[in-house]
């Protein structure tokens, strides 16, 4: 049977998942009918004395997790006063503190904002006023720039994890917390978490200014959770159906789990799985080779660069990866070469990928297997519970292989973004999100993502906005114009890029060093070209950027 009758058979009255139409948000959209209420109802489900979290020397199955994780939110609920709404920011490196923060905050209906931990202190001190966090969870690294930020939220509670150094006043180590929540033994409050109530916020950077909290429901999550495992039964991935006997799954955690990819493909879909998660200090290519032998890992997600650096590692040096069953992507298209080396050098593997964004909960397309191989510049055909059409600048559809943005609507989009209306106002036209790719679909329903509206750079799956590098690169004084602009990169899926126009020379090494106070490291650019004139404009007045760009690919790429 094809795809569409696999899909039509499996999600039928009756069957585990079965869809129908409901109203959420005030959408009709296709959800789940037996899917877990909310967060905390998928971690109780997974309790089991399977482990769960592995880091370095350090065990714990999924029923210490979840015991860890009450203990910790009912002192969420006792000692801080978080309530059903509140915003619990975790920032930190993917320790088990980052998983345990994440159950309780969410087990309580709070939202965890799941920062990104490579913001400078500006940029933290921002998400954290955004947000609106009640409560942070961070480790050294974290605490060293919340100290370094100018004007920090007042009234802002702290706990630190791991810390290597004296901790400022008022602010507790999570070792004492945990101590003083075991002996108490009282669980977290009663409260009645919806599937429509938020469960998380996670931040995204857009074209220009600040980055966006994309806030997401449980519904959104659980959405996304199951198509996936819907997928897997109709023989579109493999890894990521709950396991049935035999051997348990172990995936190894290569991306950071403030990343929707991190946290949604890789952790939250270990507890129906029943999958053990191994979580690295750092990514290490040699060191996650040594791990895959060790656990035996079966399924494993990354972008291209990390990717990349296990198929040389394969090729160069024969390890044994055999135990590895599903090779994920995602965050920056494949290039076709190195999807068939994944075939080639993980034997055992099926290769897949997919596209999706922060605000879809990472779904959207996928494929994999001989489909993959046979399409390897397509993201793959839609997820059951979601539609796409393709329009264009006027808003109309397209037919089967004219280009145009891509628009999708369904039971995973996000709610919206936070307090603010007016990105909302245009990123969703008649129920329909506008994704600002620009894509086709062929007369098989397989969709290729071809072009970028929204002036980003998505460098290893971080999305860079532009307009904040310009802006940065605008404050140096002999800087007089200025474009930024994605490079490709065959590791990486694209580099960022700079043409500047300055009044005198400026030292290379002197203009990184200029930025780094101002933007994130994997926000400075790698490439740039300083022009001897003024840059082409066209007839606005605007700076012609995709001719920089063409001869920035010819130059670089």
């Amino acid at each position: 049977m094809n795809r569409i009758e696999a899909l039509a058979q499996l999600t039928g009255e009756g069957l585990p998942y079965e869809l129908a139409e409901t109203e959420a948000l005030g959408r009709r959209v296709r959800a789940f009918k037996n899917a877990p209420v909310n967060l905390a109802a998928l971690f109780a489900a997974g309790r089991s004395d399977l482990p769960f979290i592995v880091y370095e020397d350090e065990r714990l199955s999924f029923e210490e997790a979840w015991t860890r994780s009450q203990h910790l939110a009912a002192v969420m609920a006792r000692d801080y006063g978080v309530e059903k709404g509140d915003r619990v920011a975790i920032s930190m490196r993917n320790y088990p503190e980052w998983i345990l923060g994440f159950m309780a905050a969410t087990s309580i209906g709070a939202i965890a904002v799941a920062m990104n931990a490579l913001w400078q202190p500006h940029e933290m001190e921002y998400g954290l006023k955004d947000s609106g966090a009640k409560l942070l969870l961070a480790d050294q690294e974290r605490l060293d720039r919340l100290a370094a930020c100018e004007n920090a939220p007042a009234g802002l509670a702290v706990i630190a994890v791991r810390a290597t150094k004296p901790l400022a006043a008022g602010v507790r180590a999570y070792d004492e917390v945990m101590a003083r929540a075991a002996p108490v033994g009282a669980g977290p409050p009663e409260r009645h978490v919806g599937p429509d109530d938020d469960a998380i916020m996670l931040y995204t950077s857009g074209s220009t200014g600040h980055p966006k909290g994309a806030v997401s429901t449980h519904r959104n999550i659980m959405s996304a959770l199951l198509s996936w495992e819907l997928d897997a039964q109709a023989g579109m991935l493999a890894g990521f159906a709950p396991v049935a006997g035999g051997p348990q799954p172990a995936a190894l955690l290569s991306i950071p789990l403030f990343h929707v990819s991190g946290l949604h493909v890789s952790l939250l879909q270990s507890f129906r799985a029943q999958r053990r998660l191994v979580c690295m200090y750092k990514w290490d290519p040699a060191q996650a080779v040594e791990i895959i032998e060790r656990e035996r890992i079966t399924g494993f997600n990354g972008p291209p660069a990390v990717t990349g650096d296990l198929v040389e590692i394969a090729r160069r040096e024969g390890r044994d990866l055999s135990s590895l069953m599903a090779v994920g992507g995602g965050g920056a298209s494949r290039a076709p070469e190195q999807v068939r080396a994944i075939d080639k050098a993980f034997p055992n593997a099926a290769p897949n990928t997919g596209w999706g964004m922060t605000e879809t909960n990472a779904i959207g397309t996928s494929i994999a297997g001989a489909d993959y191989l046979a399409h390897p510049a397509s993201s793959g055909r839609v997820s059951g519970v979601l539609d796409i059409r393709i329009v264009d600048e006027a808003g109309v559809a397209q037919p089967a292989g004219t280009r145009g943005e891509l628009q999708i609507r369904g039971a995973s989009i996000m709610r919206g973004y936070w307090n603010r209306p007016e990105a909302n106002a245009e990123t969703f036209v008649d129920g329909w999100m506008r994704t600002g790719d620009v894509a086709y679909v062929d007369d098989e329903g397989f969709v290729y993502i071809v072009d970028r509206i929204k002036d980003l750079v998505i460098r290893g799956g971080e999305n860079i906005g532009c307009g904040s590098v310009e802006a940065a690169l605008l404050e140096h004084p002999d800087v007089l114009e200025v474009s930024v602009y994605g490079v490709p990169d065959e590791r990486l899926g694209e580099e960022v890029g700079a043409t500047i126009y300055a009044r005198s020379p400026i030292d290379e090494a002197e203009l990184r060093a200029f930025l780094e106070p101002r933007l994130a490291r994997f926000e400075i650019p790698r490439y740039f070209h300083f022009a001897g004139e003024p840059l082409p404009r066209i007839a606005s007045g605007k700076i012609l950027k995709r001719q920089l760009r063409d001869e920035a690919a010819a130059r670089w790429g």
